[in-house]
Protein backbone atom coordinates (compact mmCIF):
# COMPACT_ATOMS: atom_id res chain seq x y z
CA UNK A 1 0.00 0.00 0.00
CA UNK A 2 1.41 3.39 -0.97
CA UNK A 3 2.41 5.76 1.82
CA UNK A 4 -0.25 8.38 1.00
CA UNK A 5 -3.03 5.80 1.16
CA UNK A 6 -1.70 4.43 4.47
CA UNK A 7 -1.87 7.92 5.96
CA UNK A 8 -5.38 8.47 4.63
CA UNK A 9 -6.61 5.10 5.90
CA UNK A 10 -5.09 5.56 9.36
CA UNK A 11 -6.55 9.06 9.58
CA UNK A 12 -10.02 7.80 8.69
CA UNK A 13 -9.69 4.93 11.16
CA UNK A 14 -8.78 7.20 14.08
CA UNK A 15 -11.23 9.96 13.21
CA UNK A 16 -14.16 7.55 12.84
CA UNK A 17 -13.23 5.82 16.10
CA UNK A 18 -13.40 9.14 17.93
CA UNK A 19 -16.68 10.00 16.23
CA UNK A 20 -18.25 6.79 17.54
CA UNK A 21 -16.78 7.40 20.98
CA UNK A 22 -18.56 10.75 20.96
CA UNK A 23 -21.86 9.36 19.66
CA UNK A 24 -22.07 6.26 21.83
CA UNK A 25 -20.30 7.67 24.88
CA UNK A 26 -22.51 10.73 25.08
CA UNK A 27 -25.54 8.51 24.58
CA UNK A 28 -24.57 6.30 27.51
CA UNK A 29 -23.76 9.26 29.75
CA UNK A 30 -26.93 11.08 28.77
CA UNK A 31 -29.12 8.05 29.40
CA UNK A 32 -27.55 7.48 32.81
CA UNK A 33 -27.78 11.11 33.90
CA UNK A 34 -31.05 12.27 32.37
CA UNK A 35 -33.31 10.51 34.86
CA UNK A 36 -35.37 8.91 32.12
CA UNK A 37 -35.95 12.15 30.20
CA UNK A 38 -35.44 10.97 26.61
CA UNK A 39 -35.62 14.49 25.17
CA UNK A 40 -32.84 15.67 27.48
CA UNK A 41 -30.74 12.61 26.64
CA UNK A 42 -31.17 13.23 22.90
CA UNK A 43 -30.29 16.90 23.31
CA UNK A 44 -27.07 16.01 25.14
CA UNK A 45 -26.26 13.34 22.53
CA UNK A 46 -26.79 15.81 19.67
CA UNK A 47 -24.75 18.62 21.22
CA UNK A 48 -21.81 16.37 22.09
CA UNK A 49 -21.77 14.82 18.62
CA UNK A 50 -21.72 18.25 16.99
CA UNK A 51 -19.04 19.50 19.37
CA UNK A 52 -16.88 16.46 18.57
CA UNK A 53 -17.36 16.71 14.81
CA UNK A 54 -15.98 20.25 14.61
CA UNK A 55 -12.46 19.53 16.00
CA UNK A 56 -12.32 16.12 14.33
CA UNK A 57 -12.87 17.68 10.90
CA UNK A 58 -10.35 20.43 11.63
CA UNK A 59 -7.74 17.94 12.83
CA UNK A 60 -8.11 15.25 10.19
CA UNK A 61 -9.20 17.15 7.06
CA UNK A 62 -5.58 17.95 6.07
CA UNK A 63 -4.72 14.23 6.27
CA UNK A 64 -7.69 12.48 4.66
CA UNK A 65 -10.52 14.94 4.22
CA UNK A 66 -12.03 13.78 7.54
CA UNK A 67 -14.86 11.96 5.78
CA UNK A 68 -15.60 9.42 8.55
CA UNK A 69 -18.44 8.33 6.28
CA UNK A 70 -18.55 6.01 3.24
CA UNK A 71 -21.15 8.09 1.37
CA UNK A 72 -18.95 11.16 1.76
CA UNK A 73 -15.97 9.16 0.49
CA UNK A 74 -17.86 7.90 -2.57
CA UNK A 75 -19.15 11.41 -3.21
CA UNK A 76 -15.62 12.80 -2.98
CA UNK A 77 -14.42 10.27 -5.54
CA UNK A 78 -17.35 11.04 -7.84
CA UNK A 79 -16.35 14.72 -7.70
CA UNK A 80 -12.69 13.78 -8.32
CA UNK A 81 -11.53 14.97 -4.94
CA UNK A 82 -9.86 11.62 -4.21
CA UNK A 83 -8.81 8.72 -6.48
CA UNK A 84 -11.31 5.88 -6.79
CA UNK A 85 -8.59 3.43 -5.73
CA UNK A 86 -8.68 5.02 -2.26
CA UNK A 87 -12.39 4.36 -1.76
CA UNK A 88 -12.43 0.67 -0.69
CA UNK A 89 -9.56 1.12 1.74
CA UNK A 90 -11.05 4.27 3.25
CA UNK A 91 -14.45 2.62 3.73
CA UNK A 92 -12.89 -0.40 5.42
CA UNK A 93 -10.89 1.93 7.68
CA UNK A 94 -14.04 3.85 8.59
CA UNK A 95 -15.96 0.69 9.46
CA UNK A 96 -13.06 -0.73 11.48
CA UNK A 97 -12.54 2.59 13.26
CA UNK A 98 -16.23 2.78 14.11
CA UNK A 99 -16.19 -0.69 15.64
CA UNK A 100 -13.08 0.05 17.69
CA UNK A 101 -14.64 3.31 18.86
CA UNK A 102 -17.72 1.45 20.09
CA UNK A 103 -15.64 -1.15 21.93
CA UNK A 104 -13.46 1.49 23.58
CA UNK A 105 -16.58 3.33 24.71
CA UNK A 106 -17.97 0.18 26.29
CA UNK A 107 -14.70 -0.28 28.16
CA UNK A 108 -14.72 3.33 29.41
CA UNK A 109 -18.28 3.00 30.70
CA UNK A 110 -17.67 -0.43 32.28
CA UNK A 111 -20.13 -2.14 29.94
CA UNK A 112 -19.79 -5.50 28.13
CA UNK A 113 -17.43 -4.96 25.22
CA UNK A 114 -19.28 -7.20 22.77
CA UNK A 115 -22.94 -6.22 22.40
CA UNK A 116 -25.68 -6.46 19.80
CA UNK A 117 -28.33 -3.75 19.77
CA UNK A 118 -31.98 -4.52 20.46
CA UNK A 119 -33.17 -0.96 19.63
CA UNK A 120 -35.75 -1.14 16.83
CA UNK A 121 -35.34 1.55 14.17
CA UNK A 122 -37.22 0.62 11.02
CA UNK A 123 -40.05 1.63 8.73
CA UNK A 124 -40.72 3.90 5.78
CA UNK A 125 -40.77 7.07 7.90
CA UNK A 126 -37.28 6.44 9.27
CA UNK A 127 -35.91 5.40 5.88
CA UNK A 128 -37.28 8.61 4.39
CA UNK A 129 -35.65 10.53 7.24
CA UNK A 130 -32.31 8.91 6.44
CA UNK A 131 -32.58 9.92 2.79
CA UNK A 132 -33.32 13.50 3.84
CA UNK A 133 -30.53 13.48 6.43
CA UNK A 134 -27.98 12.18 3.92
CA UNK A 135 -28.98 14.61 1.18
CA UNK A 136 -28.73 17.49 3.65
CA UNK A 137 -25.34 16.40 4.93
CA UNK A 138 -23.82 15.94 1.47
CA UNK A 139 -25.37 19.16 0.24
CA UNK A 140 -23.92 21.03 3.20
CA UNK A 141 -20.46 19.63 2.51
CA UNK A 142 -20.59 20.33 -1.22
CA UNK A 143 -21.90 23.87 -0.94
CA UNK A 144 -19.57 24.87 1.91
CA UNK A 145 -16.42 23.28 0.47
CA UNK A 146 -15.32 26.46 -1.30
CA UNK A 147 -15.33 28.41 1.99
CA UNK A 148 -12.55 26.30 3.49
CA UNK A 149 -12.19 23.65 6.17
CA UNK A 150 -13.08 25.73 9.28
CA UNK A 151 -16.40 26.92 7.89
CA UNK A 152 -17.22 23.48 6.48
CA UNK A 153 -16.41 21.89 9.84
CA UNK A 154 -18.73 24.32 11.61
CA UNK A 155 -21.49 23.85 9.06
CA UNK A 156 -21.35 20.05 9.24
CA UNK A 157 -21.26 20.09 13.05
CA UNK A 158 -24.24 22.46 13.18
CA UNK A 159 -26.17 20.47 10.58
CA UNK A 160 -25.74 17.14 12.38
CA UNK A 161 -26.67 18.71 15.73
CA UNK A 162 -29.87 20.05 14.22
CA UNK A 163 -30.62 16.95 12.18
CA UNK A 164 -30.65 14.81 15.33
CA UNK A 165 -33.88 16.69 16.05
CA UNK A 166 -35.50 17.50 12.73
CA UNK A 167 -35.22 13.97 11.27
CA UNK A 168 -37.24 11.09 12.66
CA UNK A 169 -34.22 8.78 12.46
CA UNK A 170 -31.94 11.16 14.45
CA UNK A 171 -29.77 11.50 11.34
CA UNK A 172 -27.35 8.59 11.17
CA UNK A 173 -26.57 9.57 7.53
CA UNK A 174 -23.47 7.34 7.62
CA UNK A 175 -23.15 3.62 6.77
CA UNK A 176 -20.02 3.14 8.92
CA UNK A 177 -21.73 4.73 11.91
CA UNK A 178 -24.84 2.64 11.27
CA UNK A 179 -22.85 -0.60 11.25
CA UNK A 180 -20.95 0.32 14.41
CA UNK A 181 -24.11 1.37 16.26
CA UNK A 182 -25.62 -2.06 15.56
CA UNK A 183 -23.08 -3.43 18.04
CA UNK A 184 -23.98 -1.31 21.06
CA UNK A 185 -27.13 -2.06 23.03
CA UNK A 186 -27.20 1.47 24.42
CA UNK A 187 -29.05 4.73 23.73
CA UNK A 188 -27.40 5.09 20.30
CA UNK A 189 -27.96 1.52 19.13
CA UNK A 190 -29.81 0.11 16.13
CA UNK A 191 -30.74 -3.54 15.67
CA UNK A 192 -28.52 -5.29 13.09
CA UNK A 193 -31.65 -6.36 11.21
CA UNK A 194 -32.61 -2.68 10.84
CA UNK A 195 -29.18 -1.46 9.71
CA UNK A 196 -29.50 -2.52 6.03
CA UNK A 197 -32.64 -0.40 5.61
CA UNK A 198 -30.81 2.66 6.97
CA UNK A 199 -27.76 2.01 4.79
CA UNK A 200 -29.92 1.55 1.68
CA UNK A 201 -31.65 4.87 2.42
CA UNK A 202 -28.27 6.57 2.84
CA UNK A 203 -27.14 5.23 -0.52
CA UNK A 204 -30.36 6.54 -2.09
CA UNK A 205 -29.55 9.95 -0.60
CA UNK A 206 -26.07 9.81 -2.12
CA UNK A 207 -27.45 8.88 -5.55
CA UNK A 208 -29.98 11.71 -5.42
CA UNK A 209 -27.23 14.23 -4.65
CA UNK A 210 -25.00 12.93 -7.46
CA UNK A 211 -27.86 12.98 -9.97
CA UNK A 212 -28.91 16.48 -8.93
CA UNK A 213 -25.34 17.75 -9.10
CA UNK A 214 -24.91 16.34 -12.60
CA UNK A 215 -28.24 17.76 -13.76
CA UNK A 216 -27.30 21.19 -12.41
CA UNK A 217 -23.78 21.02 -13.83
CA UNK A 218 -22.22 21.35 -10.37
CA UNK A 219 -18.44 20.92 -10.29
CA UNK A 220 -15.62 21.07 -7.73
CA UNK A 221 -11.95 21.78 -8.44
CA UNK A 222 -10.19 18.51 -9.23
CA UNK A 223 -7.87 17.36 -6.42
CA UNK A 224 -7.43 13.64 -7.10
CA UNK A 225 -3.88 12.43 -7.77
Amino acid sequence: MEKRLRVVAFSEFVATAFLLIAVVGSGIAAERLSGGNVALALLANAIVTGCALFPLILAFAPLSGAHMNPVVTVGAAAFRQIPWRFVPVMILAQIAGGMVGVWLTHIMFDAPIMQVSTHARTGFALWTAEIVATVGLLGTILRCDSYGVPLTAGAVAAYITGAYWFTASTSFANPAVTIARAFTDTFAGIRPVDAPGFIAAQIVGLVLVLVAAKALGFRLPVKAT
